[in-house]
């Protein structure tokens, strides 16, 4: 079969030089080598973002029921959702007798997340006592 191919190039008047076909042959192979390769790291870019919107979503979800999971630090009735930069703060004892015992910013995390920049930041605040109390009066 390539014989023939040969013979009826060699024997056509425009044929086409060989060293021409060759090289055609090689780039036509490399590019479908390319895209494989582009499609097959696509696929994988793909499966990655997926992977971390699950897992936010996820991180998300955990948020909204922790305080009905055992082990939160305190009744889900003392705990208000903030969101940023600390998921809940709480008043312990505020839904029982009325008393608040402390005052707690809660930070959710699922799985092996980590605590971002500003939510080191907050915690450093606290525990270096960087917490006041402020009464704002509106119009004064």
């Amino acid at each position: 079969m390539i014989s023939q191919i040969l013979s009826y190039i060699k024997n056509t008047a425009t044929a086409i030089p060989l060293p021409a076909i060759i090289l055609t042959a090689i780039l036509f192979i490399l590019l479908i080598i390319q895209t494989i390769r582009l499609h097959a790291g696509n696929s994988k870019i793909r499966r990655d973002a997926i992977k971390r919107s699950r897992s936010v979503i996820g991180g998300q979800l955990a948020e909204q029921v922790a305080p009905f999971l055992p082990g939160f630090p305190c009744n889900p009735g003392d705990a208000r959702f903030i969101g940023k930069p600390v998921d809940f703060i709480a008043f312990p004892g505020i839904s029982e007798d009325d008393e608040v015992h402390e005052v707690l910013l809660i930070e959710v995390k699922t799985g092996k997340s980590n605590l971002s920049g500003r939510e080191r930041e907050v915690k450093r605040a606290v525990a270096e006592g960087r917490v006041r109390y402020v009464e704002y009066r509106v119009g004064e």
